[in-house]
């Protein structure tokens, strides 16, 4: 995990100096989102599935991974190449994952209109309403608030409603050994060769067939569409049943993601985001930190430097060293829009890489809290 201390020494530039620095890191930040965040799980779209059969039998790429899982993990040699023979390319995945030949410009409003919306709002305030004991028990034990473990498992699914009907196992395959030829080819197959290993591993250990389990065309699976390697790591038995079982148990969903989060370094208590004035100092300095996710740049430098805040009752002082990252959120047509991230807004990022992705969180877990604090009675309208 990235370090967030603040930077070391007193900050006496001017305003301009640090513009110019800020735009420097900006410039040459790889974290840029080059693309419309997307979520888990496509929604709006139907794609009919390819596949393609007998691609993995007597591959040799695929018989070293046996090897390799048999001298690691002690799988039966037998077992697996008779598994494999069962696996199909998946022809949509592959094509899923390639990016889009006309990408559309960033849209923050856009993306926000499809998250925050009645329909999603309604079904966290039954959700909260339906585990409202298990949200309360999550929180008070991961320390993680339950509107962010709503907002989560909202954007990710609809609370359930869409998991993915791909068999996770082709999926994975088929993105481990014919990931299309992209300039992140070779770490992106890395990473789907890890997370099929734990697919593997999870599913022998919990005698689940691994050709039942379903999940989106990267293999994410269950209410808050853990890749399997989160579930290696994350994932908790928390209805008690002595299994995990994240399609069917809210309540281990609900556990998982509030151990996910807290191990992914979530502070109890703190804020997430702070809001920038709108004055035009404040937010020139916003426009030209923006794109990087690590918190790196204290509160002490950004109003030494002339930044304001849109915090009443923030004890500036007191949060002098706090480290935080510019938010960038563009939209088409209209001025970007910026806001503070804390430390816990980072940890959201690190559940989907998208500035976009973890305001939504943010959001739509806020617009469910406002609804069960108002005593809503009209959830079940929509």
């Amino acid at each position: 995990m990235a370090s967030f201390e603040p930077a070391k020494g007193a900050f006496t530039t001017s305003l301009a100096s640090l513009v110019c620095a800020l735009g420097v890191i900006a410039h040459g930040n790889a974290f840029a989102q080059s693309q419309q965040p997307q979520p888990a799980t496509p929604q709006g779209q139907v794609f009919e599935e390819e596949i393609v059969p007998q691609r993995y039998a007597n591959n040799p790429n695929v018989d070293a991974f046996i090897n390799d899982m048999v001298a690691r993990y002690d799988f039966d040699p037998t077992a697996l190449h008779e598994l494999f023979g069962r696996v199909s390319y998946s022809a949509t995945a592959a094509k899923l994952v390639l990016p889009s030949p006309t990408p559309q410009a960033k849209n923050w409003r856009a993306y926000q209109a499809r998250f925050i919306e009645p329909v999603r709002i309604n079904a966290g305030v039954n959700f909260w309403r339906a585990n409202q004991a298990t949200l309360k028990r999550a929180s008070e034990q991961f320390g993680v608030p339950p509107e962010i473990i709503v907002g989560i498992i909202g954007v990710e699914t609809i609370y359930g409603r869409y998991m993915g009907n791909f068999r996770a196992l082709d999926a994975l395959t088929t993105l481990t050994f014919y990931y299309p030829d992209t300039p992140n080819r070779a770490q992106r197959m890395a990473t789907f060769r890890k997370n099929l290993e734990d697919l593997l591993v999870w599913t022998r250990d919990s005698q689940i067939d691994p050709t039942t389990v379903l999940g989106s065309y990267t293999g994410a699976i269950g209410i808050p569409q853990f890749l399997p390697s989160s579930i290696v790591q994350y994932a908790v038995d928390y209805d008690g049943n002595s299994r995990i079982d994240l399609h069917a148990s809210p309540a281990d969903a609900i556990g998982s993601v509030a151990n996910y989060l807290k191990q992914n370094g979530w502070e109890p208590g703190r804020p997430v985001v702070w809001r920038i004035a709108g004055d035009e100092g404040s937010q020139g300095i916003a426009q030209a930190a923006d794109g990087s996710p690590e918190p790196k740049w204290s509160l002490a430098q950004l109003t030494k430097a002339g930044m304001l805040l849109n915090e009443p009752g923030l004890n500036l002082a007191a949060e002098a060293p706090t480290p935080l990252t510019v938010v960038d959120l563009p939209t088409p047509g209209r001025a970007t829009e910026y806001t503070l991230g804390l430390k816990n807004f980072y940890v959201l990022t690190r559940y989907n890489r998208s500035f976009f992705y973890a305001l939504a969180v943010y959001q739509l877990g806020q617009a469910v809290k406002a609804r069960m604090l108002a005593g809503d009675t009209d959830a079940n309208a929509q």
